[in-house]
This record gives C-alpha cells, structure tokens and sequence, in this order.
C-alpha cells in the first residue's frame, strides 16, 4: 500500500490543529494560567508536544506568559478573534430577564465572570416598589454572590478553590473552604446558586450560571430584598430553571 505524502502531511497537520484546540479550550477554561506540565496532562499530551504547540501558539500571541508569574493564558490575538465573531449576549438574553421579572415582579440581571471578579452586563428593574438595583459595568465579588457562586460550581474545583482562596486573601477573610466546596457541589447538582444576606445585608439572591458559544461564564440572578425573600423563593427556583432550560434551546437553535 502506498501512502501519497501530501496526504499524510495533511493529517499530520489536521492533528496538531486538534491539539491546539484542546490547548486553548483547556487555557479558556483556567482563569489564574498554567504550566506546561498541568496543560499536558489535562489534555493527555506528552510536555515537550505541548512546549512545542504552545511556542507555535505564542508565536501568534494566541496564548501569552501571565504577567505575574501565574502560568500561560489566552493571548490578546485570540480575544480579538473572539470579539469579531461574537454575538451581542446582552441582546439574546433580554427577553430572558423580561420574562423573568414578569414571572416573579423582581429585579432580574446578566452578568459575566472576568478575571476575579462578576461584572453585571444588563438588568430588567423590578415592579415591587421596593426592589433591587444595580449599575451596568458594576464589579461584584465570587463567593459571597448568587451569581458568582454559580459560575464557581461550573469551573474546575481546583480553579474555583484558587479564585475563592485569592479573593478572601485580597479582602482578608477567613473563609470556610471546604464548606464552599461543598456547596459547589451542591450547585453543579441542583444549577442553582444562593446568596442569603451574605454580600450585602437586607438583599438574598438566587442565580445560575451558563457557557456562551465563545465559551465565556456567564449567570442570571435574581436579587429580592430579604423581607420578602421567603413568599418569593419557590416562584424565583421555578422561574430560573425554566430561563436555563430556554437558555440551551436558545443556543442550540443558534449555533453556527
């Protein structure tokens, strides 16, 4: 049997495409960087086919060195590429919060996990004379928030400890570990992620948390001031588990 060079060439080329692929994925879904050793055996590499495709990537600046010593992270080309074939997630989830405040009459928000922290993209007010607001581009914290524990739960236990860890060491918490993961679990299980009087006192919250097609967390959470937060709970877990499953039909009817 004779094997045409060209064609080997072709797969050989088409295999390391996929390698690089499963690098990337791996990189996007770590949001404190890697080692070469920790990328190669997350994706079942050997390390010097890694440092090879990794060097390649580099190259392109599709994947860069942390700055502060933290590993290899996504690199500027790649967010780049990312921004041009990205849809407006603050125009398709929309109606998403509509509907949301209409089931329940409370404040529903979009926001999105960005380093180390939520920053809240969209919000659909409440139509209680006593509701909760919060500001477009607003920064909140992981562990203490409804939406942020819920994008925890869909991290890797191992990337959400680093982030909880490194959040309470910057505030100078002491904070329970193994009861926060304990409850990630918890929420991967059940989707849904609660906030009881804990970021800000007077206000619980409940959200969920879900990929976009650029792979990007994001989470939908409704906040209820807490004097009203016991009538209204069971229609907000109703009402959000309803929202996650028009969420998967939302992409699914809308992949490229």
């Amino acid at each position: 049997m004779v094997i045409d060079k060209e064609d080997k060439a072709e797969r050989g080329g088409i295999q390391v495409i996929a390698r690089a692929a499963s690098i990337l994925r791996v990189l996007r879904d770590t949001q404190t960087g890697m080692s070469l050793g920790q990328i190669a055996e997350r994706v079942g590499l050997a390390r010097s086919t890694v440092q090879r495709i990794v060097a390649a990537l580099q190259a392109e600046r599709l994947v860069i060195s942390d700055s502060t010593g933290g590993g290899l992270r996504l690199g500027p080309e790649l967010h780049a590429l990312a921004e041009a074939a990205r849809y407006n997630i603050v125009e398709h989830c929309r109606l998403l919060l509509t509907e949301l405040t209409q089931k329940t009459g409370e404040t529903a928000d979009l926001s999105v996990l960005r380093g180390a922290g939520m920053i809240f993209l969209d919000q659909v007010p409440g139509t209680h004379r006593l509701r909760t607001v919060s500001s477009v581009g607003e920064v909140f914290p992981l562990t203490s928030t409804a939406n942020g524990r819920a994008c925890l739960a869909q991290l890797p236990p191992e990337e959400a400890r680093k982030l909880a860890v490194n959040e309470w060491d910057r505030n100078g918490i002491q904070g329970d570990l193994p009861q926060l993961m304990a409850d990630l679990q918890t929420i991967r299980e059940t989707r849904l992620a609660y906030d009881l009087d804990t970021h800000t006192a007077g206000i619980s919250a409940i959200g969920l948390a879900f990929r976009d097609w650029s792979g990007d967390l994001h989470a939908i959470s409704v906040p209820v001031p807490t004097t009203r937060y016991a009538l209204t709970k069971t229609a907000v877990e109703t009402a959000l588990l309803k929202t996650a499953g028009n969420i998967e039909k939302m992409f699914s009817n809308a992949a490229p």
